[in-house]
């Protein structure tokens, strides 16, 4: 049992003295895991940071084994933003909330928008409502998509201002200006088909509510939460926006 594609580092941690597990998330085969001999030494280490693209050989005797990786770098990323500390912050919080994606379970669509989602990494005026989209499809991908294209309460199109806690469902701003204090604001750049230019604010609202149900529907449904990475990035928007 084998295959070969390229993939992206979600984490790698040490197994034993000198091996190391790889989580990988390729295109075709999705979130996978594999044990990569020697990956705890000084040279592959550097290779396995999160955020790299890796090409990767996998094998196992049966498809259920834990199985081998071998693997070459293609593209680094973790060291091209040790200058932005904000930057690398959301490249962590990003592999960690791919971490929930289902092992073994291939998302083409998904893989594709996280590649998007790190090209843009080293432009801070993008990746920031990048990354809040990049969220909504991971939820819309994996069956808890937000509908944010009208009025849950009128059907209207028109003045969305809000978003249902409980529905994941827009709201204007006529029906819900009474229970505004209930309902999270949706953020301008949300609405339409195109992420825009997005402020502090905005951004630290739009990660607000994509991890209200990240953690609703994906983390507590495996009786985790949101990721620390993850929190931080929120904390650190929202002071910026301050």
């Amino acid at each position: 049992m084998e295959w070969r594609d390229e993939g992206i580092v979600l984490s790698a941690r040490a197994h034993g003295e000198t091996s190391a597990i790889l989580e990988l998330f390729t295109r075709e085969q999705g979130r996978y895991l594999g044990l990569v001999h020697g990956g705890a030494g000084r040279r592959m280490r550097s290779v396995l940071q999160p955020g790299n693209k890796l090409s990767a050989h996998w094998r196992a005797r049966l498809s259920e084994h834990l199985g081998t990786y071998q693997v070459e770098l293609v593209r680094p990323l973790a060291g091209l933003l040790m200058d932005d500390p904000l930057a690398l912050l959301a490249l962590s919080a990003a592999c960690t909330v791919c971490s929930v994606v289902p092992e073994r379970e291939a998302h083409p669509a998904l893989y594709d928008g996280y590649e998007v989602l790190l090209e843009t990494m080293q432009d801070g005026d993008v990746w920031p409502a990048i990354f809040v989209r990049w969220e909504l499809g991971l939820l819309q991908e994996l069956g808890f998509g937000l509908d944010l294209t009208r009025c849950a309460a009128t059907g209207s199109r028109d003045d969305l201002a809000y978003v249902s806690p409980k529905s994941g469902s827009a709201v204007s701003r006529a029906a819900g200006d009474p229970y505004k204090e209930r309902l999270f604001r949706l953020p301008p750049f949300l609405v339409g088909t195109q992420a825009g230019e997005a402020s502090f604010a905005d951004v630290a609202e739009g990660l607000r509510l994509t991890g209200h149900f990240l953690d609703r529907h994906l983390f507590a449904a495996h009786d985790r939460h949101l990721p620390d990475a993850r929190l931080r990035l929120m904390e650190k928007m929202a002071a910026r926006a301050e």
